[in-house]
C-alpha cells in the first residue's frame, strides 16, 4: 500500500519489481501514454494479487490524469480494500484523498460523486458528508441531480438532523415537487405535524397533483382530516374547522366520517360542549342513513365515555358534592335522551332525503304518540311540505288522518276545517279527492249528522260550470269530480239508507245518464226498485244496464234480470220471457252460455213445451265451451229419457259421438252400447263397439276392449268373438303403423342412408302384422280364451284342416248356438287382410239398425 506522502514524493521507484512484471514494465516504458498497456499491466497485477497494484495505478494516473476508466477502477479498488476495517482507520483518509484528487479531473462524472458520497455516508461524517453532497450538486448539471438526491435523502433519514433534513427536503421539492408525499411522511415520522399538515393541505388544494402512491385527492383529504383532527394541540397553522367544513361541501358522499373528524378534533382539544354541538349539527343535516348511523354511533360512544368518566370520578371521590351528583344525573339524562331520539332522528333523515314521502310522515306521527302538540305540528308541516305532484304515496291520507286525530279528541269543528281545506288541494287523481269527500261524509254519519252527510255528497256531485272529460289531465280534479263513481256510489248508498225513494231513484238515474254506472250499480238499482215493489221499473233499469254494457260485463245483469223475471212472471209471460232469453243468447259467448241455456230449458220444462225444451238443450250442446259439451250432452240425454223415453236418446248419442273428442266419445259409446244392450238390441250394440274401436288403441284403452269382450261372452258366439279379435288386431296394427312410420321418419332424418332403415321398419311392421294372422301354429289369445274346432254328430273327426288359434271353447249353456257343432266356414271366415274400416261397418251405423219401435217414435 502507498500513502499520501509516497505519492507526493514520487518515490515509486523505491518499490521492488518482480521478474514477472518486467515485460509489462518494458511495454510501459515504450508506451507511457497508452491506456491499453497500463490496463494490461493492472490486470496482470490483479491476477497475481501483487502488492504493487496501487503503485501502478498511481503511476498510470500520473501519466494519464484524465482517464476516467483508470480513475474509476482505481477508486473501486481502494474502496474494496476498506472492507472489514474500522472507520477510524487512517486508510479511510487515504481513500478520501484519492476521491478528492480524482474529482480535480473527474468533477463532471456523476458516478465518481455517487461513490464518494456513499463512502462518506458510511464513515458517518455528517457535516463533511453534507458538504460533499452539496459540492456534487453544484458541480453536476441539473440533469444529473436525480442521481444524487436519493442518496442525499437516504443519508438525512439515517441521522437525527431534523432541521438540516427539513431544509434539504425543501431544496429537493423545488426540483421534484411530486415527492411531497415522501416529505410529509418524513415530517410525520419526526413529529413535525404542523408543517406536515400544511404541506398536505397544499397538495390537496392542487387539482393537478398526481400521487406517486396512487392515492386519489379524496384519500389525501381523508388523511388530512385524520391528521388535523387527531393532533389538535400540535397543529397551529391551519384552521381545522374551516378545512373540514370545506370538505363537507366538497365531498358530500363522505359526510359521516368528516363530521366525526370535526367532532373528534374538538373532543381532543378538550372542548366537549363544542363537540356535542358538532354532533347535533351533523345528525340534523346528514341525508343518508349510512352517514347518520356513523355519526350517531360516534355521538353515542362519546356520551357513553363521558358518562363513564364521570362515574369513575364520582366513585373515586370519597366526599361527593351536590354539584357532582347533578352533573352525573345530567350526563345520564343526556345519554338516555339521545338514545330515545334515535328513531325520530332517523325518520328526519329519511324525510330530508325525500320530504314528499307520505308514509314517512305517517311514521313520524306515530313516533310522537302521546304528544298531541307535536302531532298537530307534524301534520301541519306535512300537509304544507308535501307537493301533490311530487308526493310518494297517497297525499289525501295525511289530510284524512289529520282530521281523524281532531275527531278522536272530540274537536269535530276543527276536523271539518281540515277536511274543507283538503277538498281544495290540487290532487293528481280524482280518486284522492273522492276519498276525502267520502271520509268526510262517513265522519258525519259516525256522529249522527245524516242530513249533513247527504248535503256533502250533493256538493261533491254538483255539476261544474262546464262539462269536462273525466280523463282530461289538464283540468283540475275538482272539475272532474262530478264523474267519480266512488262519490256517486256512496251518495246512492246514503240515499238508500237516509233519503227518500224519489231522491234515491234520481241519484241512480243520474249515474246512468252520466254513463259511469257499473254492472253492480245496475243490479243494486234493480234490487232497490224491487224492494220498493217497483218491479217494472226494476226491469227497465236492467234493460238500461244491458244497453250500456257488452259481453262479458253484461252477464251478471242478464243473469239477475232473467232470474228475477222468471220469479215474477215465470208462468204468465212465457213469450216475453222467451224473447228475453233469445235476446240474451244472441251474442252470448260460449263461456257464459251453459247457465243461461239451463235456465232457458228449465223455463220450457216448467211452463212451455217439451219439444221446445229439447230444442234448447240441443242448441246448448253446440253453444257451450268444448270442455262443457260432454256434461251438456249428459243433461240432454237424461232429460230426453225422462220426457220421451230411452229409445229417443239414440239420436242424441249419435250426435254426441260425432262432435265430442275421442275420450268423451269412448265414454259415450260405452254408455250407448250399454243402453242398446239393455233394450235387447245386441246387433246395434255390437256395431257401436265396432265403430268406437277405431279410436281405441289396445295399449291405452284396455278397458274398452275388456268391456267388449265381456259383452261378446254374454251375448255373442264364436264368429262374433273372432270378429272382435280380428278388429282388435287390425286396430293395433293401424296404431303400430303410425308409430313405426314416425320412428322411421325420425331415423331417416338422423342418418344418411334412409333406405335400409325404412326397410327394417317395414319388416318389423310386417312381422307384427303377420304374427296374429299366422294360422299354422296353434296359439292362445291374450284374452286367455282357447279356440277349438267342433266335431260332427256321428263322432267322426272332421277333415284335416288348418287349426284356427282363435277358436273359443264355449259351454253349451252360455251361448245360443247350433247343437250340431258344425260351422259354416264360408260365412264365418272373414278375410283378415282387409282393414276394418273397409269392411261392412258403416261410419254411421246407427241409422241402418233402426227398429220398428224407433220408426214409430219418429213418426
Amino acid at each position: 500500500m502507498i500513502g499520501k506522502n509516497d505519492i507526493e514524493d514520487n518515490n515509486f521507484m523505491d518499490i521492488p519489481i518482480n521478474k514477472e512484471d518486467l515485460p509489462y514494465e518494458e511495454e510501459i516504458l515504450r508506451n507511457p501514454y497508452s491506456v491499453k498497456h497500463w490496463q494490461r499491466y493492472i490486470d496482470h497485477l490483479k491476477s497475481t494479487k501483487s502488492s504493487n497494484l496501487n503503485v501502478v495505478y498511481e503511476r498510470a494516473l500520473k501519466e494519464l490524469p484524465g482517464s476516467y476508466k483508470i480513475w474509476y477502477n482505481y477508486l473501486r479498488q481502494r474502496v474494496s480494500q476498506l472492507k472489514g476495517r474500522c472507520i477510524t482507520d487512517p486508510l479511510y483518509e487515504d481513500v478520501n484523498n484519492a476521491f478528492e484528487r480524482a474529482l480535480v479531473f473527474m468533477h463532471k462524472m456523476p458516478r465518481i460523486w455517487m461513490d464518494y458520497c456513499t463512502s462518506m455516508t458510511e464513515q458517518c461524517y455528517i457535516t463533511r458528508s453534507r458538504q460533499v453532497f452539496d459540492r456534487a450538486l453544484r458541480a453536476l448539471p441539473i440533469t444529473q441531480h436525480h442521481r444524487i438526491w436519493p442518496l442525499y435523502i437516504d443519508f438525512l433519514k439515517k441521522h437525527n438532523v431534523y432541521e438540516t433534513a427539513v431544509r434539504v427536503f425543501r431544496r429537493y421539492l423545488k426540483l421534484a415537487p411530486e415527492d411531497t408525499e415522501e416529505y410529509i411522511e418524513y415530517l410525520i415520522s419526526v413529529g413535525r405535524l404542523d408543517e406536515a399538515a400544511v404541506k398536505l393541505a397544499q397538495i390537496v388544494n392542487q387539482d393537478d397533483f398526481v400521487s406517486k402512491h396512487g392515492k386519489s385527492n379524496h384519500q389525501l383529504w381523508n388523511e388530512l382530516c385524520d391528521l388535523i383532527s387527531k393532533n389538535p394541540s400540535k397543529i397551529k397553522s391551519l384552521n381545522v374547522d374551516a378545512i373540514i367544513r370545506g370538505g363537507l361541501r366538497r365531498y358530500t358522499d363522505q359526510l359521516g366520517p368528516l363530521w366525526n373528524s370535526l367532532a373528534d378534533y374538538y373532543v381532543r382539544s378538550g372542548l366537549f360542549e363544542r363537540a356535542r354541538d358538532i354532533y347535533e349539527e351533523a345528525i340534523q343535516t346528514v341525508t343518508t342513513v349510512r352517514d347518520f348511523t356513523q355519526v350517531f354511533d360516534a355521538y353515542a360512544q362519546f356520551e357513553e365515555l363521558s358518562l363513564s368518566k364521570r362515574m369513575e370520578e364520582a366513585a373515586n371521590n370519597p366526599n361527593p358534592t351536590e354539584e357532582d351528583d347533578i352533573e352525573l344525573e345530567l350526563r345520564l339524562a343526556r345519554f338516555e335522551h339521545l338514545m330515545e331520539r334515535r328513531l325520530l332522528l332517523l325518520n328526519s333523515v329519511l324525510l330530508r332525503q325525500n320530504p314528499h314521502n307520505v308514509q314517512e310522515w305517517h311514521k313520524r306521527v306515530m313516533l310522537y304518540e302521546g304528544q298531541p302538540h307535536e302531532i298537530i305540528n307534524t301534520y301541519t308541516e306535512a300537509v304544507q311540505t308535501v307537493q301533490p305532484q311530487l308526493a310518494v304515496g297517497k297525499l289525501h291520507t295525511l289530510w284524512v288522518a289529520f282530521a281523524k286525530f281532531y275527531e278522536e279528541n272530540g274537536q269535530i269543528p276543527d276536523a271539518r276545517v281540515v277536511l274543507e281545506k283538503a277538498t281544495h288541494v290540487p290532487y293528481t287523481k280524482v280518486d284522492d279527492l273522492a276519498s276525502v269527500w267520502c271520509e268526510w261524509a262517513e265522519m258525519e254519519i259516525r256522529h249522527g249528522n245524516c242530513k249533513e252527510a247527504l248535503k256533502l255528497m250533493h256538493r261533491a256531485t254538483a255539476m261544474p260550470s262546464r262539462k269536462v272529460a273525466y280523463h282530461d289531465e289538464t283540468e283540475t280534479v275538482q272539475m272532474r269530480l262530478y264523474k267519480s263513481l266512488k262519490v256517486w256510489s256512496m251518495y246512492a248508498d246514503l240515499e238508500e239508507s237516509f233519503g227518500t225513494f224519489k231522491t234515491c231513484k234520481a241519484v241512480y238515474d243520474k249515474i246512468i245518464d252520466l254513463k259511469i254506472a257499473t254492472p253492480q250499480i245496475i243490479i243494486n238499482y234493480g234490487l232497490f226498485l224491487e224492494e220498493n215493489n217497483y218491479f217494472e221499473e226494476a226491469f227497465r233499469a236492467y234493460e238500461k244496464g244491458i244497453a250500456l254494457f257488452k259481453w262479458p260485463n253484461v252477464y251478471d245483469i242478464w243473469n239477475t234480470y232473467l232470474t228475477k223475471f222468471l220469479k215474477r212472471y215465470g208462468g204468465t209471460k212465457v213469450e216475453r220471457t222467451r224473447d228475453l232469453f233469445e235476446q240474451c243468447l244472441e251474442y252470448c259467448p260460449p263461456k257464459y252460455a251453459k247457465a243461461l241455456y239451463l235456465l232457458y230449458a228449465k223455463l220450457e220444462e216448467d211452463h212451455g213445451l217439451a219439444r221446445h225444451a229439447m230444442s234448447v238443450y240441443e242448441r246448448a250442446t253446440s253453444a257451450v265451451l268444448p270442455e262443457q259439451r260432454f256434461e251438456m250432452f249428459n243433461i240432454y240425454i237424461k232429460k230426453a229419457a225422462d220426457i220421451y223415453g230411452v229409445p229417443k236418446t239414440r239420436q242424441i248419442y249419435e250426435k254426441a259421438i260425432e262432435v265430442l273428442n275421442e275420450e268423451n266419445t269412448r265414454e259415450m259409446c260405452l254408455r250407448f252400447a250399454e243402453m242398446e244392450t239393455k233394450l235387447g238390441e245386441v246387433d246395434r250394440a255390437r256395431a257401436i263397439y265396432a265403430h268406437c274401436s277405431q279410436i281405441c288403441d289396445p295399449r291405452v284403452t284396455s278397458n274398452f276392449w275388456q268391456v267388449w269382450k265381456e259383452f261378446e261372452i254374454r251375448h255373442g258366439n264364436e264368429d262374433t268373438m273372432r270378429e272382435m279379435l280380428r278388429i282388435k288386431r287390425s286396430v293395433q296394427a293401424m296404431y303400430n303403423t303410425q308409430v313405426n312410420m314416425m320412428s322411421a321418419q325420425m331415423l331417416n332424418t338422423a342418418s344418411n342412408p334412409p333406405s335400409e332403415q325404412q326397410t327394417d321398419a317395414m319388416r318389423l311392421l310386417d312381422s307384427k302384422a303377420s304374427s296374429g294372422a299366422d294360422a299354422a301354429t296353434p296359439v292362445t289369445s291374450k284374452e286367455g280364451i282357447q279356440f277349438v274346432r267342433g266335431v260332427t254328430v256321428g263322432g267322426e273327426k272332421s277333415e284335416a284342416r288348418v287349426v284356427n288359434p282363435d277358436v273359443i271353447d264355449f259351454d253349451a249353456g252360455d251361448l245360443d248356438m247350433d247343437t250340431d257343432g258344425e260351422n259354416e266356414n264360408d260365412e264365418a271366415e272373414v278375410d283378415e287382410d282387409i282393414p276394418v274400416e273397409k269392411q261392412a261397418i258403416p261410419s254411421k251405423v246407427f241409422g241402418s239398425l233402426k227398429t220398428k219401435e224407433d220408426e214409430g217414435i219418429d213418426n
